[in-house]
Order: structure tokens, then C-alpha cells, then sequence
């Protein structure tokens, strides 16, 4: 949450004790949900970037000369594997960035396409949500639709 004090743009700390969890008895999206939301994306986002280093320093380490073929192959394909989990991974941290531009922006936790609050349970299981439970099963009946024309 920011506040503006004579132009100048000061973050506000907001206290979120351990153990809180949103809940829908409280104002949608109010100073604590959103805090709680921001450090859930925080600390999943560097948990990725931890994943990432390790994956990397790992790969270095491993980068040696295996004389028999079928080794080679199986530790090639082992590295196309993480490969792939890292780029997934990428495109998930851009989601994560997102997401928090949403909270800076007070958009965060509204549904993309009906303007509607997305349910605290969805964005607690899945806070990089962009569209409410409902939207997004109509926007995959659709998908499937087109794909089976």
C-alpha cells in the first residue's frame, strides 16, 4: 500500500501476524490481504531464483567428459529435462512479476475479464490467478471448443 505525502510516494508497512490467513468476513483485497498476497509472491518468486542458481551452479559442476554413450545420452536428456523445468519456471516468475504489478497497481485479485473479486481460496492456491474460477472454466470450454474443430 502507498500513501502520498506532498508528491513524494511512501510505502506504508502493513503488520501481518504469522499465523494470518484471509478471510471473506474482511473487506476484499483490504491492507492485510494484500500484504499477504505481495509476501506469498515474494518469497515463492525467490524460491524459484534459489531453484534457478542451484540448477545452474549444478550444471557447471556436472559439465564433464562421459567416455560411455549411453551415460552421455541419459545425462543429456537429464539436462534437457531441467532445462525445460527452468524455462517453465521463467515464464512463472514473469506471472509472479505480474501479479505483484497488479497489487502495486490495486487491480490484483479482480478477474481480467469480469471485473469480479476471485475467490481468496483460488488466490490462495493459486495467487498468480488472473481470472475468477468461473472465467477461466468458460475460457477453457472455449479453447477446447476450437481445438476440436
Amino acid at each position: 500500500m502507498r500513501r502520498e505525502q506532498k508528491g513524494v510516494e511512501m510505502k506504508v508497512e502493513v503488520f501481518l501476524a504469522d499465523d494470518y490467513r484471509p478471510a471473506d468476513d474482511e473487506p476484499f483485497m483490504n491492507d492485510k490481504q494484500t500484504e499477504y498476497f505481495r509476501r506469498k509472491l515474494l518469497n515463492w518468486k525467490s524460491e524459484i531464483l534459489e531453484d534457478s542458481r542451484d540448477t545452474v551452479a549444478g550444471m557447471k559442476d556436472s559439465t564433464r567428459n562421459i567416455p560411455d554413450i549411453a551415460d552421455r545420452a541419459s545425462e543429456e536428456t537429464d539436462r534437457a529435462l531441467e532445462l525445460r523445468t527452468r524455462d517453465r519456471q521463467r515464464k512463472l516468475v514473469s506471472k509472479i512479476d505480474a501479479a505483484l504489478r497488479r497489487i502495486d497497481e490495486g487491480e490484483y485479485g479482480y478477474c481480467e475479464i469480469t471485473g469480479e473479486p476471485i475467490s481468496l481460496k483460488r488466490l490462495d492456491a493459486r495467487p498468480i490467478a488472473t481470472m475468477s474460477l468461473e472465467a477461466q472454466e468458460r475460457h477453457e470450454r472455449r479453447e477446447k471448443v476450437h481445438r476440436d474443430d
